[in-house]
């Protein structure tokens, strides 16, 4: 899993974001099953940067939700 910044997160579309924030979901889930069997994780930093990644998507999905009340409104 390669490192995404906010900049990257903010230009992506929300679909792109969604698609993301369900991949790293699943890796996370991975991860915490290895972690829970008892087996050392390859990269012990990549659990809390996917945390930290889902954590930044769910705003910005929030805000796309948010954009799209207020154009609907608007009509």
């Amino acid at each position: 899993m390669a490192l995404i910044n906010k900049k990257d997160l903010k230009n992506m579309s929300k679909e792109e974001l969604r698609s993301k924030f369900q991949d790293l979901k699943k890796e996370l889930i991975k991860e915490n099953a290895q972690i829970a069997v008892g087996t050392t994780p390859k990269s012990p930093g990549k659990v809390k940067q996917m945390k930290k990644t889902i954590a930044r998507i769910i705003p910005l999905l929030k805000s796309h939700e948010t954009k799209k009340m207020e154009v609907d409104k608007s009509k």
